[in-house]
């Protein structure tokens, strides 16, 4: 309907053009998009504000020139001029209900299009150091970052997933130290523990799999330990494999798969991070002061000039990204996308400006950075802090064990990015309303128990993509809303891809959820009329679609039965 509507206001504006009320060769972008308040219709569109000045009068009466040259159509019943010149359509009863027989014909597929036309995008995210499990806002990151490249990969985008593994620098080495202090005997509350160490209990179960000679097979690598608490670079080699066997483990458990496991060291053994350097300081852009070798990142918007080789030669943290990202513009990915938490918001601007300052023809604003804010989680009311596993903070793992995986990934996802989450334990659990997955779910499994109802009751077997009954038979304002609401979806999913921004799609469906539920415990739809039982069951199937089809982007499960 939304697409009729902008039909109609675009051949409106072609015949004032034509007879000169606009002026010839003009353009205007027609936004239609649905009201929020359903007394002014069910779509509005400003046009008439913004082409007044170019028409030369006042935006209502250039809205009652566009509604005089609308062609006919049936699917609208009436067109309203609102406030200072907003075009109201309300549509006919019969063209609201069109939406439906395009979603069972669809299927899986409503919703989708294909507007990325097969642009590669990498999307990074969780990119966790291997120092330990993955923790709760790896978590966030995970769930956002899934959920982007599944809303990509629904507008027609061919993503490349990528985890980005810091296996080298300054944390390594303690965690190679932790190990070996517990290989050794040594307790967190040592004397001999070292400064910076790692405290949790995985490094114990790590340290006891090392003496026993275990053989680690993680993602792209097999390690056997060698048991000598002596060799610390074996002990290191060791553990950071077995962690990321745990993390791939993780992964796993949350749905959660990637296509490129991109090392740090790699950049330092293929000598890119040399070369990155040499490009730098060959375009004039370094400097020697105090011993330290500085990059002008003032030059490119920064506050400051940063360090990016210390005075003991080691690097620091953003040169090698900065080396990583020139690796993926060099693999072709003009498209890439950060998932990242908040806390590396100063490397935004500083990563950015070396890969400038490399000379590279690289856009200025790439990459995309989507940095999410910290999650609390609370149990009883009360914060969460520790879990044994980890020793400091809670585990993705810890989630799922206590509320499954749908739970998890949805409550994750649910809210803006840039915002705090709090994710509630008790309420994750519960089997009430208030609980958004269990609410969408259940509307997903009522609808199955119905038909099934169905098939008992009076032996027909009704498929989910069938479209039966006289769709014209639904009269009802609430059917009216839902094949409303049930039109945004392509929209909507179009809309989250483009703004990465996953937790609209986890709002339309509480929203769609909660429509249906109350249509459902008011009006009864196994009834005698079986016309009209028909048409309600094809308006309960495509609302059925709909919701699988969006549980299915975040990566939540569908259930027939609860």
């Amino acid at each position: 309907m939304k697409e009729t509507v902008t039909q109609l206001l675009e051949s409106a504006l072609a015949s004032l053009i034509a007879e000169g009320v606009l002026p010839e060769g003009s353009s205007f972008p027609v936004n239609v998009g649905p009201t929020k308040d359903k007394a002014h219709g069910d779509y509005a569109c400003n046009i008439a504000l913004m082409a007044a000045k170019p028409a030369g009068c006042s935006p209502r009466h250039l809205a009652q020139a566009l509604i005089d040259h609308l062609p006919e159509n049936g699917a609208v019943d009436r067109v309203e001029i609102a406030g200072p010149g907003f075009i109201n359509f309300f549509m006919s009863t019969a063209s609201a209900f069109g939406v439906v027989e395009e979603i069972l014909g669809r299927g899986e597929e409503f919703g989708r299009n294909s507007s990325g036309q097969g642009e590669p995008v990498q999307v990074e995210f969780v990119s966790a150091n291997p120092t330990g499990p993955l923790h709760v806002g790896h978590g966030r990151g995970a769930a956002i970052g899934d959920c982007i490249c599944r809303l990509l990969e629904a507008t027609g985008y061919r993503v490349t997933r990528e985890f980005y593994y810091n296996d080298a620098g300054a944390q390594i080495a303690n965690l190679a130290l932790s190990t070996q202090a517990r290989i050794r005997g040594l307790t967190p509350d040592d004397e001999g523990w070292p400064a910076d160490g790692y405290r949790g209990e995985y490094i114990s179960d790590m340290a006891g799999a090392y003496l026993a000679g275990e053989m680690v097979i993680a993602d792209d690598r097999e390690v056997t330990a060698k048991g000598d608490p002596d060799d610390l670079a074996a002990i290191q080699e060791f553990a950071v494999a077995y962690l990321r066997r745990e993390q791939d483990l993780d992964l796993k458990a949350f749905g959660v798969q990637f296509d490129v496991y991109f090392l740090e060291s790699s950049l330092y053994k293929e000598g890119k991070v040399e070369a990155t350097v040499k490009r730098l300081t060959e375009n004039g852009y370094t400097y020697e002061h105090e011993g330290a070798t500085w990059l002008k990142t003032t030059e490119f918007g920064d506050d400051k000039d940063r360090v990016m080789r210390k005075q003991d030669g080691g690097y620091t943290y953003f040169l090698p990204d900065v080396a990583y990202h020139l690796d993926k513009w060099q693999r072709g990915f003009t498209t890439v996308i950060n998932e990242q938490g908040a806390d590396h918001h100063s490397t935004v601007t500083r990563v950015r400006a070396g890969l400038q300052a490399l000379n590279a023809g690289i856009p200025k604003g790439w990459p995309e950075y989507v940095l999410h804010q910290m999650v609390m989680v609370t149990r009883s009311g009360q914060e969460v802090k520790i879990s044994k596993r980890a020793g400091s903070y809670v585990t993705v793992r810890d989630l799922i064990d206590e509320v499954g995986r749908d739970a998890t990934r949805f409550f994750l996802a649910a809210r803006r990015v840039d915002s705090q989450l709090t994710f509630d334990i008790d309420l994750a659990r519960s089997q009430t309303n208030e609980n958004p997955v269990y609410y969408i779910q259940y509307a997903h499994a009522r609808i199955c128990s119905v038909l099934r109802k169905l098939k008992e009751e009076t032996g027909i077997a009704r498929g989910f993509s069938e479209c039966a009954g006289d769709l014209s038979l639904l009269t009802l304002d609430e059917e009216k809303d839902i094949a409303n609401q049930l039109a945004q979806y392509p929209d909507l999913v179009a809309n989250a891809a483009k703004l990465r921004e996953p937790h609209h799609l986890t709002h339309y469906l509480r929203d769609l959820a909660g429509h249906f539920h109350t249509y459902y415990n008011a009006h009864k739809v196994l009834i005698e009329d079986t016309g009209l039982r028909d048409a309600r069951l094809s308006l309960y199937l495509a609302v059925r679609q709909v919701i699988a089809n969006g549980l299915d982007i975040l990566a939540v499960s569908a259930p027939e039965e609860m």
